[in-house]
């Protein structure tokens, strides 16, 4: 025969709402009559309890990914549903994200900036044959040798813009 629940969570330093908690999850084990072996249960408590973080008040509960917990012979079923919760809140997130219109469709962006890109480029192949006429005269300079020499600026221009490679993929 062990020490009481209560006995134990005094001896902790603990409520005995956390010792009855310990032993529902599974962190310590109950003799069976349902008191506690002292000394077993400080080594249980110990290997199976996460000591709080330095600078905070309570511990610091870190959400685990479903391979860490399955990978971890102690874990327990209420890691296991925490998880879950923490994954369904991330996934409503982004459901509520997409009904509100924040988020946008990675194909559609994408077809928009080329959309966007091909309209600037053909803006200013067009540029030259409209601007030259006028520069020239205001210029005193040939027309044509000035629209040869402005186009062939703006295509080489073009040229190197269109070898930059934009990220989209964040």
């Amino acid at each position: 025969m062990g020490i009481s629940i209560r006995a134990y969570a005094r001896h902790r330093g603990v409520s005995d709402t956390a010792v009855r908690k310990a032993i529902q999850t599974g962190r310590i084990t109950p003799e069976q009559d349902g008191t506690l072996d002292q000394e077993r249960a400080d080594r249980e408590w110990e290997r199976n309890t996460e000591s709080p973080k330095v600078g905070s008040r309570r511990g610091v509960v870190k959400a685990r990914t479903p391979e860490e917990i399955s990978s971890n012979g102690n874990a327990s079923l209420l890691q296991a549903r925490t998880v879950n919760e923490v994954v369904k809140a991330q996934t409503n997130k982004v459901r509520l994200a997409r009904l509100k219109g924040e988020l946008v469709d990675r194909s559609q962006a994408i077809a928009h900036v080329f959309q966007l890109a091909r309209t600037e480029r053909d803006a200013w192949l067009n540029w030259p044959s409209r601007v030259s006429p006028h520069m020239a005269a205001q210029l005193g300079v040939d027309p044509h040798t000035f629209h040869v020499a402005l186009e062939s600026a703006v295509r080489e221009h073009l040229q190197e813009l269109g070898e930059l490679r934009p990220r989209v993929d964040g």
